[in-house]
């Protein structure tokens, strides 16, 4: 029996992964009484007693949860942003390698990645892995998700009967050009400098696209759609939960959530000879959030990473 506490409970990640996990008969929730969430002692009994932490916190209350933390058996898998970046966190996305699978079964500590980040990561650490691309590669990313991802205050504005006119338009932000999962897109896929981000909000639930057009002619030779899904294809051949599309199933209209309650992710290579496009679609809330700390759970336990996962 794992026995598991969630730091944040009341959160959008903190529920998902409570209802997943509650349906389990491998898992022992341990709860806090209402009046004593914001406890610190309380909590730190809590996060002690636990096989494994779940920190669905803002930042600066996750670092603080974390140093809370002393024994050593205690595992932690963080949803904020706070160690995604840390070195002495291993950065929680199995799919990049064995060898990052690998160290997320050896590791106590797991920063769990952002959801624009998993979509982003996903396509173009492989390119810039073997070469394909250069890291200085001028990176332009378009995203649009659900309001969900937004948190319980975006949810609860997006869902009121009198909500605001502007809330049914797709809404453009980080307009400085600055957005908080920068920085461990950079990190992981190894660039030299950052990104273009050009993220949406839009009017309904959840699920996620993340886009990345790149020019065939600033590639490292000349590659056609059909190489780079190739490429892809054999880059995630033994993975479980993402699957290459193929192109003749490539569809008129790209729905951003087509994989809504799940923990899968469909990666799309499209385009022509000049301009290849590259989509990644998946559930902000799954894979992009509570699914992928589910799954690292899985991974650092040794069970197969696809339990309680669809």
């Amino acid at each position: 029996m794992i026995k598991v506490f969630i730091d944040g409970k009341e959160g959008t990640t903190g529920l998902q992964i409570y209802d997943r996990l509650g349906k389990r008969d491998d898992i022992q929730l341990i709860t806090l009484p209402e009046e004593l969430r914001k406890n610190v002692e309380a909590r730190r009994e809590c996060l002690n007693s636990a096989d494994v932490c779940f920190l669905c916190l803002p930042d600066a209350a996750a670092i603080e949860a974390a140093q809370l933390v002393t024994n050593p058996k205690t595992k932690i898998i963080d949803a904020s942003t706070a160690h995604r970046t840390n070195p002495d966190w291993v950065y929680g996305l199995p799919e990049l390698s064995d060898k990052r699978r690998e160290d997320i079964v050896n590791s106590n500590r797991v920063a769990n990645p952002g959801c624009y980040a998993t979509g982003f990561i996903t396509l173009v650490e492989p390119l810039v892995k073997a070469g394909l691309v250069a890291s200085d590669y001028p990176f332009v990313v378009h995203a649009v998700s659900g309001y969900s991802g937004a948190g319980k205050k975006a949810i609860a504005q997006y869902e009121s009967a009198d909500r605001e006119r502007e809330l049914s338009s797709p809404r453009e932000y980080a307009l400085t050009l600055s957005h908080k999962h920068i920085p461990e897109m950079v990190r992981e896929c190894g660039l030299t400098q950052k990104p273009i981000f050009n993220p949406y909000i839009c009017d309904y639930y959840c699920g996620m696209c993340v886009t990345v057009p790149v020019f065939t002619r600033l590639m490292s030779k000349k590659y056609t759609v059909n190489d780079v899904r190739k490429y892809f294809a054999e880059y995630y051949a033994r993975q479980n939960f993402i699957n290459i599309v193929n192109g003749d199933n490539i569809p008129q209209f790209l729905a951003a959530n087509q994989l809504s309650g799940t923990n899968l992710l469909n990666i799309y290579v499209t385009g022509n000879d000049e301009q290849i496009l590259l989509a990644s679609v998946f559930d902000n809330l799954g894979k992009g959030a509570s699914g992928a700390a589910v799954q690292n759970m899985n991974i650092m336990f040794g069970l197969d990473e696809r339990v309680s996962l669809v």
